[in-house]
């Protein structure tokens, strides 16, 4: 067991939102959910703590109200292998409501920022050829959802698609 975990208050909708991530990542799985019972602020049976682990990373979830909101101060980030796996976790984040935001950065539809980076990002902006790496940065400045192939293009200083 881990000392340190994420702890994420959601206003009543804990359950659904652990479900929706267990469902993209591997090795995930929904490990216990606690409910209120008879007299509590939410209705009887509705989850009050939702703990899960999202590929290896235990997870902790609360449906505390709508006192407090997620902002870009914190978000998840995922590391992806390639171009296809990007895809795949950017557009099951982004789906029903989700935001897309800039230099790989979402919101999915219960507020919670997430960083969607491919291995290719770090190892380019990493890149010792300091023309190649601020040629990959400015690329990646002006995407959404990164595009691997742009970015390596950008860096062997090919022009990119707008």
């Amino acid at each position: 067991m881990q000392s340190i975990s994420p702890f994420l208050w959601f206003d009543d909708q804990a359950e659904q939102a652990a479900e929706h991530y267990v469902s993209i990542f591997p090795n995930s799985r929904i490990v216990s959910v606690g409910r209120y019972g008879e007299g509590a602020p939410q209705p009887a049976g509705t989850a009050f703590t939702v703990s899960f682990v999202l590929d290896g990373l235990e997870v902790q979830a609360l449906n505390g109200g709508p006192m407090y909101s997620f902002t870009e101060a914190f978000s998840m980030q995922v590391s992806v292998p390639d171009q296809a796996e990007t895809d795949r976790v950017w557009d099951a984040l982004v789906a029903d409501g989700g935001e897309p935001g800039a230099c790989g950065w979402l919101k999915d539809r219960w507020g919670l920022s997430w960083q969607v980076i491919p291995t290719a990002l770090p190892e380019l902006l990493g890149d010792p050829d300091p023309e190649r790496a601020g040629r990959a940065l400015n690329a990646m400045l002006t995407m959404g959802k990164i595009d691997v192939a742009a970015l390596r293009a950008a860096a062997d200083g090919q022009s990119v698609p707008a």
